[in-house]
């Protein structure tokens, strides 16, 4: 697999994701004026973890003692984000197993794109050509392709 070496050939996939969003892209340009085209906005509301759990955390009785231990509570932002993860490497599964691209480039943050990458089914594995381990789900279009070209 490529790291950032790659071309951002025609008909070319890009996904640009975080824990929250993802953008479908495809290149309707070539190598030298891209074009990226947004196909898919996915959001997944995921407020911090403070604001999704319950007050605090339970707690439970060792047995016949009087000692209580706590339980940890869940950590709902980082599962929001793992399940995002899945419903991504399941939706490019769909698109791969269609044949709607051949080649992919994922851009999302290093912790996510390892989430990612341990989703993904082999279909859609085979067909990645380049990775970008940085957040950009909050620029414009014309700024990824920018940044991507340079990449």
């Amino acid at each position: 697999m490529a790291g950032n070496m790659f071309r951002l050939e025609h008909d070319m996939f890009v996904v640009v994701a975080d824990g929250e969003k993802a953008l479908f892209l495809r290149n309707e340009g070539d190598a030298l004026y891209p074009n990226l085209e947004v196909v898919r906005e996915i959001r997944e509301e995921n407020p911090p973890t403070r604001e999704q759990g319950s007050d605090r955390p339970g707690r439970f009785n060792d047995g016949p003692s009087a000692h209580r231990s706590a339980v940890a509570d869940t950590d709902w932002h980082r599962a929001q984000k793992e399940k995002f993860a899945d419903d991504i490497a399941s939706r490019l599964y769909r698109l791969a197993h269609r044949g709607d691209f051949d080649k992919l480039v994922i851009v999302a943050p290093p912790l996510v794109l390892g989430e990612m990458r341990r989703k993904f089914h082999k279909e859609v594995s085979d067909r990645i050509v380049g990775e970008v381990p940085k957040t950009l789900t909050n620029h414009p279009v014309y700024e990824i392709e920018k940044l991507l070209m340079a990449a």
